[in-house]
């Protein structure tokens, strides 16, 4: 019986519960041993469901890192504990899968890829989008270079009135931000992960408080309380890339807009274009004539076989483990994810500033 990835989780609460457990959970080459969480009812109660028996339980992440046994942690923590508890993981000698976004600043995230680096262990971030159907159709027309030269991109991560009220996404401090850092950092992942364009020149970005300070607002999760919502309810960004490509990033939990949808990229080039507002759509023109397709996802093209997608949160989690048991590089790339990282940051300096933030 070949020996199982023993893998831990550091933080128990909503992304873990919701995405990471689960989906290791159907991975037969892995065990989870180890959990931890400064409430100790969540660890135990994740141990419970988805441990091995005799897992342990912990409070102080610090003492999970000195079982040796452990080959891999899941970092499932708020933006502001991703960067020291990942570097803390990586010079354990363990893999890191930290939840996005990568960090709350750039500085922070050039720490863990630093680590990364020095102590030979993978790292990754938890951008799942990519693996979703649309989203590996979508990257292969660009690869096969079917939409030609993409000069023109938006990362859609619009909500109309879903603003989470849990947890601590409403806290500046905890988060870095509120959907910008939250769900347009899914966007801009996606968006540049498709144009394979890491290289920003400047950006300019606004950012608002506008809709946060209602009392009673309809909301999806009940009204939010306006003296704890401490975190923009909309911003928007604008990038130039070295190479002259402009991307305009769009990010709202809350925004009077019927033209909603997150974790969407739409893309224009020299030969066609893209985009996700009504499943994924490509566009061109073909002896002289303009056309649009609308890519089936549903149907296998079997007869008595209905089309299959997997969960991309299971996609990502067995990619992942896959690299390290085989020694690959992960499909994310943290020096992918540092990028993203750098030009959030730089909205909201640039918001702050009223000015660009140039890049060397």
């Amino acid at each position: 019986m070949e020996k199982k990835l023993k893998v831990a989780i550091i933080g128990c609460g909503g992304i873990a519960n919701g995405k990471h457990m689960p989906s290791l959970a159907k991975i037969n080459e892995i065990e989870m041993v180890a959990f931890c969480d400064l409430q100790i009812d969540k660890a135990e109660d994740a141990a419970k469901k988805y441990g091995i028996i005799g897992s342990k339980v912990y409070t102080d992440y610090k003492e999970l890192l000195k079982d040796e046994s452990i080959d891999v942690v899941h970092v499932c923590t708020p933006n502001r504990s991703h960067s020291f508890i990942t570097v803390d993981v990586l010079e354990a000698g363990k893999h890191v899968m930290c939840e996005k976004p990568m960090a709350k600043t750039s500085g922070e995230a050039r720490k863990m890829l630093d680590a990364a680096k020095k102590t030979g262990k993978k790292l990754t971030i938890g951008y799942q989008n990519r693996f979703r159907a649309d989203s590996k159709y979508l990257k292969s027309i660009c690869v096969n270079g079917d939409l030609g030269d993409i000069y023109f991109a938006k990362a859609h991560a619009i909500r109309r009135r879903a603003v989470p009220t849990w947890g601590v996404f409403l806290n500046e401090f905890e988060q870095g931000g509120g959907p910008l850092i939250d769900i347009g950092t899914h966007a801009l992942d996606l968006t540049l992960w498709m144009l394979d364009n890491y290289k920003p020149k400047y950006v300019v970005g606004n950012v608002y408080h506008k809709l946060s300070k209602k009392e009673n607002a309809a909301n999806a999760w009940g009204p939010w309380d306006p003296s704890k919502f401490n975190v923009e309810d909309s911003a928007f960004g604008f990038i130039t890339m070295e190479n002259g490509a402009t991307i305009v990033v769009e990010s709202s939990w809350a925004l009077n807009s019927l033209e909603v949808g997150e974790a969407q990229t739409s893309l224009c080039g020299t030969e066609g274009g893209a985009d996700m507002k009504d499943g994924l759509r490509i566009n061109g023109e073909n002896l002289s004539r303009l056309y649009e397709t609308k890519v089936d996802f549903e149907s296998s093209g079997v007869a008595f076989n209905e089309g299959i997608s997997e969960d991309p949160a299971d996609t990502e989690a067995r990619q992942w483990i896959d690299c390290i048991l085989n020694d690959k590089e992960p499909v994310v790339k943290p020096e992918e994810a540092l990028v993203v990282t750098q030009i959030l940051e730089a909205i909201y300096e640039s918001s702050k500033t009223g000015k660009p933030v140039y890049f060397n």
